[in-house]
């Protein structure tokens, strides 16, 4: 009668050890994802709500849906929505202010990236004036991005514009004239 009971123990300890390889499997692949999300800027677990305002910018450069909103270098929000307006010819950014952060309504915002070639977002410089932004504002004053390609054209442009300005050397003392 021992020898049927054996087998039919080892198939429950069996079973019992996949339920656990497979939970910790489960676990793994939810961390993996959990990190992903996190890394690609698509979770966010803040459960405060906000309040949106919106900017408008000529060049928003790489900015996109989700990227932070920094101000002082702490994360105060993020961008809700990127759209294009046809009368004025403009980027419109939406964004999305967590409620607890009140900036006053001359505030101004500029797309800055974070280390030479990384991801960009928009920092906020708080204003002077007293009463604050609510849903709805508009910030009026906006710097756009800067391009790094519009750059290094603006400065080849330069040196060949000094090149070609600059005078022929005059030739050295002795060196060709006869008497």
């Amino acid at each position: 009668m021992r020898a049927r009971t054996a087998p039919r123990e080892k198939t429950v300890q069996k079973s019992r050890h996949d339920v656990w390889v497979g939970l910790f499997v489960l676990i793994g692949a939810a961390a993996i994802l959990f990190l992903a999300l996190k890394a690609g800027n698509l979770l966010n677990l803040s459960l405060s709500e906000g309040y949106e305002v919106e900017t408008r910018f000529d060049n928003i450069g790489g900015l996109k849906p989700r990227a932070p909103v920094k101000s002082a270098g702490v994360v105060v929000g993020r961008v809700a929505s990127i759209g294009f307006d046809d009368k004025t010819f403009q980027a419109r950014v939406v964004l999305e202010l967590d409620k607890r952060f009140a900036f006053p309504k001359d505030s101004s915002a500029k797309i800055l990236t974070s280390g030479l070639l990384g991801e960009q977002y928009i920092g906020l410089e708080p204003g002077a004036e007293e009463e604050n932004l609510a849903a709805g504002d508009v910030i009026r004053q906006t710097q756009s991005a800067v391009v790094l390609e519009n750059l290094i054209g603006q400065f080849l442009y330069s040196k060949a514009a000094d090149g070609a300005a600059a005078p022929a050397p005059a030739p050295a003392a002795g060196t060709g004239a006869k008497r």
